[in-house]
């Protein structure tokens, strides 16, 4: 329940706001006084604060109330206000609003007018703290990762910082690693940041698992020495080549079932022999792979083998597709675009909205097509060339929205998402991109 202070030397002013208010569900404590008002803050949390501006009989400066104002204001500076008089001087709200007040009402005041303030001001602070709170959460594990080397990725996203986080826990330990994500997201670079914070020798050793013919997977990957095959050359192989390193093998989805068996048998073992030799070798090379698949659903449909599938997992990591970590999206064009560039509010809410199919790897070729054709320094929504996913019109007429529109818009209909976003002629998944991108989603 949300505790409201009022302050007013009128006992009948703070009695009447005490029954109006608790007939919402809302806990009220009222004093006669300033002194008594300062003392009450320092003694209990306050939600918001309903205050007059004269306290002293036949007063109607308002000089008072401003002396209030200032010292609550000093002490709490993110604490709602409502200032309340009979005495309205416009002035005197125009400059107090400026230095912080929320809203200036005159009595008598308008019942419902005053409760729906109270509430949209509540209900903005609460948020506000969450927000305040998450922050400072994901600053502290910022500040947590900068001993570490993330390979220049940019992020801003809870959810990338989550798997960033993870990544760095696991980087130190010799366990597989299995990273999975859509095409395009990143699993590369997480998998950069895994080895580059490893203490590993070695190098990193990138095979594509899917790009390898069948015929020839097991020289690419254990070697084969001259003539153990027509045309067979001595060939180091990518488990020699990763001794003391990482061997990342990328859409290990797409490895042929004969290519499994071989790799299950070297995991299990940790032996294998080149090609053409019958010297066992035994290698120090730590297995990082990357997928796009579903694997579970590929062991259902008989495509991956299920006890390869619990050897290469044993940490997963998944990376979220760039559509569902909205915060990222800026960020990352600026990065792309580099100096010399800009983007107009327009442009900024098109790439938030857009679906991004292709993710980072389809933003960065949007930002440097965008560059190279554009000759204007700030570049708009048809300098990006992206579909169309809003109805005509939507994205220009609301690109200035802003926080408080998203708040307001809840607020109007008690949270439900899919009408606020009617509302404000965007999609529901609109809606969340742009609630997640103004740091608004829990």
């Amino acid at each position: 329940m949300s505790t409201i202070l009022v302050i007013d030397d009128n006992q009948a002013v703070c009695s009447a706001l005490e029954i109006l208010l608790s007939l919402f569900s809302y806990d009220v404590v009222s004093v006669l006084t300033p002194n008594d008002g300062i003392s009450v803050l320092e003694s209990r949390e306050i939600d918001l604060v309903i205050q007059d501006m004269n306290f002293t009989q036949d007063t109607t400066s308002g000089k008072e109330g401003e002396q209030l104002f200032a010292a609550i204001r000093e002490g709490y500076p993110d604490l709602p206000i409502i200032l309340l008089t009979a005495w309205t001087h416009l002035e005197t709200a125009v400059q107090l609003v400026k230095r912080g007040a929320a809203d200036y009402m005159a009595k008598p005041w308008d019942d419902d007018k005053l409760v729906t303030t109270v509430r949209n001001l509540v209900e903005l602070n609460r948020v506000r703290c969450v927000l305040d709170s998450k922050l400072e959460e994901e600053a502290i594990q910022r500040e947590a990762l900068s001993g570490f080397d993330l390979c220049g990725t940019v992020f801003q996203s809870s959810s990338m910082m989550q798997v960033i986080h993870l990544a760095t826990q696991v980087a130190d330990s010799d366990l597989p690693i299995l990273i999975t994500g859509a095409n395009g997201t990143g699993k590369d670079k997480i998998a950069d940041i895994i080895h580059r914070n490893s203490r590993r020798s070695g190098e990193m050793v990138r095979v594509n698992a899917g790009a390898m013919p069948t015929d020839l997977i097991e020289s690419e990957l254990f070697g084969s020495t001259a003539g153990a095959f027509t045309g067979a050359k001595e060939r180091e192989g990518r488990f020699l080549k990763a001794h003391k390193g990482t061997l990342f093998l990328d859409e290990i989805g797409n490895l042929p079932l004969q290519g499994q068996v071989k790799l299950l048998r070297v995991l299990q073992t940790g032996e294998f022999e080149r090609l053409g030799s019958s010297n066992t070798h035994r290698v120090d090379a730590r297995l990082v792979c990357a997928t796009n698949s579903d694997l579970p659903q590929d062991i259902a449909a008989g495509n991956f083998r299920e006890d390869l599938y619990y050897r290469i997992n044993v940490v997963e990591i998944n990376v979220p597709p760039l559509n569902r970590r909205p915060a990222d999206i800026l960020p990352l064009a600026m990065h792309f675009l580099g100096t010399g560039k800009e983007l107009s509010r327009a442009a900024e809410m098109a790439l938030i909205d857009y679906h991004w199919p292709g993710n980072v790897r389809e933003l960065e070729n949007c930002m440097q097509r965008a560059r190279l054709l554009s000759r204007d320094s700030i570049l708009d929504v048809n300098d990006l060339r992206l579909e169309k996913t809003e109805a005509p019109g939507t994205v220009s007429r609301q690109s200035e929205l802003q926080a408080a529109d998203i708040h307001n818009a809840l607020d109007r209909y008690n949270g439900v998402v899919s009408r606020a976003a009617k509302s404000l002629g965007i999609s529901r998944q609109s809606f969340y991109r742009r609630m997640e991108a103004h740091g608004l989603k829990n």
